[in-house]
């Protein structure tokens, strides 16, 4: 599987957020975009709707707490690597 760039923006009335782009790559790449991100688009979208908050807004937001939570995992594991190498350096 390879990545590609999506674009969010406000989706047409009744359209799933990214059934253009979902609908241009299956036709033109033959790739799909995975379920899980398909879900959870359509959760944002709902959300800022019950909200009446910015879709687009809330999606940078969304993007931006999921990166940071990924780093903080990745800080984690690298200390947590590190530490193991400290204790085998002690022993």
């Amino acid at each position: 599987m390879a990545p590609f760039v999506i674009c969010i923006g406000e989706p047409e009335q009744g359209h799933h957020p990214l059934h253009f782009q979902a609908d241009w790559l299956q036709k033109q790449r033959g790739g799909t975009i995975p379920p899980q991100v398909m879900d959870s688009v359509a959760k944002l979208k709902k959300l800022s709707e019950e909200n009446n908050v910015s879709f687009e807004e809330l999606c940078v937001y969304a993007l931006g707490a999921a990166q940071q939570e990924k780093d903080a995992a990745e800080q984690r594991a690298a200390e947590y690597s590190g530490s193991e190498d400290d204790d085998t350096k002690a022993e």
